[in-house]
């Protein structure tokens, strides 16, 4: 079920997924979220990054790239028909949603975010984002104080995961990081990433098996980022299930893995700071 606006999130979600964008939570952690709700558990997706741009821009090449070879949508179609595709997702994992209606990096700061180096590389110092999401991140708080907050680690490097992170480490209560998938597939990305936080980690899994075929199914209403990410539904329903086996510390059955700041009283955020550059 989709919110309407934020006075209608109400105290009774113990599970809070943050999403930088539409289709993050899901790719990451569909099966928990699966794995919750058939348990009866209210889980609510706050994806942030949900504002549409100016149809007329400006964009750059980058964003023209993006509309036109991987997701193969014009910027007046874009963010409506992900929307939809985020919908469908959501309704498959029994998942409420609330849509911050934030720009994603190549509306927000067209001539910074220009190339995916820049999109991948360290967040500019100016960027509205952070504040913003700050001030969200403490009102979710303030609302939901006994709730699980879930935040992405960053694997990957895109500004608006990275943003997140830093954003989510004064959130306070408790807080778990997961792995941004696809991007944590790549061999070593997620060991660099957590060695480039420089922190103290401990990691825990949860069995998903029963669910596994649950996410599948709601990435699969992603139809304009299959290909892109992963050359289509077979490829990405056979890289998906591989990774939860992956990550199950024992093999035999299929997980998804979150990370808590080691040390941090009964899973609290350590009040940590990451350096913009």
């Amino acid at each position: 079920m989709l919110l309407p606006s934020f006075n209608h999130i109400d105290t009774t979600y113990t599970h809070v997924y943050l999403s930088p964008h539409l289709d993050d939570a899901v790719l990451s952690c569909g099966g928990a979220i699966a794995h919750y709700t058939a348990a009866g558990e209210r889980v609510l997706v706050v994806t942030l990054c949900t504002g549409a741009p100016n149809p007329s821009g400006p964009f750059s090449a980058l964003a023209h790239d993006i509309h036109t070879n991987e997701w193969r949508l014009t910027p007046a179609q874009a963010m409506a028909a992900r929307l939809r595709e985020d919908d469908q997702a959501l309704a498959r994992l029994n998942a409420d949603t609330f849509r911050a209606g934030l720009l994603d990096a190549i509306y927000r700061m067209p001539a910074i975010y220009d190339s995916r180096e820049a999109l991948f590389g360290p967040p500019a110092r100016h960027d509205p984002l952070l504040p913003a999401l700050r001030d969200l991140i403490a009102a979710l708080r303030a609302r939901l104080p006994a709730a699980t907050l879930y935040a992405p680690l960053g694997v990957g490097g895109h500004v608006d995961h990275q943003f997140t992170y830093i954003a989510a480490l004064t959130a306070g209560g408790r807080v778990a990081y997961y792995e941004d998938y696809p991007y944590a597939q790549r061999p070593g990305a997620l060991s660099q990433r957590l060695d480039a936080l420089g922190q103290e980690f401990a990691s825990e899994t949860l069995d998903i098996g029963t669910h596994l075929a649950h996410k599948i199914a709601a990435i699969e209403a992603y139809t304009s980022q299959l290909d892109v990410l992963f050359g289509g539904a077979a490829a990405m329903a056979e890289a998906v299930t591989a990774y939860a086996a992956a990550t199950h510390p024992s093999h035999g059955t299929y997980t998804e893995r979150v990370w808590r700041h080691a040390g941090s009283r009964q899973g609290q955020a350590s009040n940590i700071s990451t350096p913009l550059a």
